[in-house]
């Protein structure tokens, strides 16, 4: 295909498609017409020779040949933006989208909270953020920057260790009036406890002794939305298998007194690519202070109970005002 058919909008479009897997949500983000952003994608296939998505009534996947073209047009779309960065003014602010992928506990509950702090530096860069159940393809340019439970340790792909979620049992005032609270951990198979989807498949990574705790368990609800975890434990559901931050988060959830179930540690990953993009390289540093700041100690490698957590802030910041829960 000569260089010059090369329609650069059509890319634009099928960078869309790419990110929504569907052509209507693609059409509604961009404004145009599905027909429309139909009729551009087919225009694409037909200069590249290639089909790039496989459709079906439940949207569209990219194809192998597709998610090469993803990533060329990825590279474009950086060139564009070099291009406009280093002919813009002096000054002139970041601007552009990042797409932040996460599971369904940090992006939600710790780090959208904090998204306006970000805003309030960086007002023209919008974020998009993904939930996923599973490890987001960074290559492929699914995402361009995710948060991970497991480090990639692919030469393309760079990888900084976060934290640590520390995971601890959490219930309701009601239900522990009502049932009474597990004396150690082998007493969970005493109770309701509720479990999240993603933390069976991370058995694996928590302590030994959790490992058989798991199997001896008969966990009463196991679901992959946080939000269900968190609403049925306030309500008297159960023990809720939970992040130990939760504590911070929402006053109706009593932490037990008994150590952490399980140390996970997380990732932040990215390409090269993606951090030569001045809104990549803002997001990025602005993660890595989020979890390196004094409120992080929710997720240093030490567990620190979430009823220690104030006394533990004036032993390591005397001097210095313990931040409001």
């Amino acid at each position: 295909m000569p260089i010059d058919r090369l329609d650069w909008d059509a890319l634009r479009v099928f960078r869309e498609v790419a990110d929504t897997s569907s052509m209507s949500a693609a059409a509604a983000r961009i404004g145009e017409s599905p027909p429309t952003i139909s009729r551009k994608i087919d225009e694409l296939e037909r200069a590249l020779g290639v089909e790039v998505f496989t459709r079906s009534t439940r949207g569209v996947t990219l194809t192998t040949a597709g998610q090469k073209v993803l990533q060329y047009a990825h590279a474009m779309a950086e060139a564009a933006e070099m291009l406009h960065r280093e002919t813009a003014a002096p000054g002139t602010d970041v601007s552009g989208t990042i797409t932040l992928g996460t599971g369904d506990g940090l992006g939600p509950y710790w780090i959208a909270p904090r998204l306006p702090q970000f805003h309030a530096d960086q007002p023209r860069v919008q974020v998009r953020l993904m939930i996923n159940d599973g490890v987001p393809d960074i290559e492929a340019g699914e995402v361009d920057v995710a948060i991970t439970f497991s480090d990639p340790r692919h030469s393309d792909v760079i990888s900084h260790k976060l934290g640590v979620q520390h995971y601890v049992g959490f219930a309701s005032k009601d239900y522990i009036a009502k049932f009474g609270m597990p004396e150690s951990l082998f007493e969970y198979h005493k109770h309701r406890c509720i479990l999240h989807t993603s933390y069976v498949n991370q058995v694996e990574h928590w302590a030994p002794r959790m490992s058989e705790l798991r199997k001896m368990v008969d966990f009463a609800f196991i679901t992959n939305s946080g939000t269900a975890i968190i609403e049925s434990c306030a309500r008297g559901g159960g023990i809720g298998i939970l992040p130990s931050y939760m504590a911070k988060l929402d006053n109706r959830l009593v932490a037990l007194e008994l150590p952490e179930i399980a140390p996970i540690r997380f990732w932040i990953i990215y390409t090269e690519r993606v951090r030569r993009l001045p809104q990549g390289k803002a997001l990025i540093d602005w993660l890595r202070r989020l979890f390196d700041s004094q409120d992080a100690i929710w997720f240093a490698d030490q567990f620190v109970h979430p009823s220690d957590h104030e006394a533990k802030l004036r032993e390591l910041y005397p001097a210095e005002k313990s931040p409001s829960p």
